[in-house]
């Protein structure tokens, strides 16, 4: 997917954000946590981690809707449980499902979005609201991106952006710098943001490090 050009770029606008929450499956995520803990226990995991996502944006303030977006439909029933859409969607990556949840944000008047993927384990409704609070601190600007980095400063943990199609998602290998670099292609700011929402899960040490830190995920 290639970088967008600066055309549709107006101003900031965080007023309405919508998060979108994307995740391919509960049973199918996380399977490089597979070393420490089986099918089963994996499955409980993510959907607590789900779960725990779902209730940060449904009370967090600042957040208008959450959209989950997924190829389960257990995954989505869990959304609708939570007062969250969820929208099955059959795109062929991660970057284009969350432009089809854009989508759908955007016909229901969202002025930003907010992706936060379904493994953050101490995200909650303060973290969530205090990423908004200080990305509207940054003032006017034509076109606004605040990224979370992960905890090795390589991907992205949360993109906010500001008109919500100011750029497309470039989440993948490397994804901290292609947002960066699809920011300035764009002419919009950037910034970037620390604290909880920069633990997430995708190794067995990732999973270690998250529980040296918040205590136990398991069971």
């Amino acid at each position: 997917m290639e970088p967008t050009a600066p055309a549709d770029l107006s101003h900031t606008d965080l007023s309405r954000t919508w998060a979108l929450v994307p995740i391919r499956g509960l049973e199918t995520a996380k399977t490089r946590l597979g070393e420490d803990l089986d099918a089963e226990e994996r499955v409980e995991l993510v959907t607590r981690l789900l779960r725990g996502t779902l209730r940060a944006t449904r009370d967090a303030r600042r957040i208008a809707g959450t959209i989950v977006v997924t190829m389960d439909p257990d995954a989505a029933g869990v959304a609708k449980e939570l007062r969250a859409i969820g929208l099955v969607e059959r795109a062929p990556g991660l970057n284009e499902a969350i432009v089809a949840a854009r989508s759908v944000a955007a016909a229901r008047g969202a002025t930003a979005i907010l992706v936060l993927p379904a493994d953050l384990p101490a995200v909650t409704a303060a973290a969530v609201d205090e990423v908004l609070e200080r990305a509207g601190g940054f003032g006017p600007a034509p076109g606004l991106v605040v990224l979370v980095p992960d905890r090795h400063g390589l991907g992205t943990n949360a993109l906010l952006v500001s008109p919500a199609n100011a750029i497309e998602p470039a989440f993948g290998e490397s994804s901290r710098s292609a947002h960066a670099a699809r920011a300035a292609t764009a002419g919009a700011r950037y910034e970037e943001l620390d604290g909880p929402l920069s633990l997430d899960l995708d190794t067995p040490a990732d999973l270690i490090a998250a529980e040296a830190a918040i205590g136990s995920l398991r069971g």
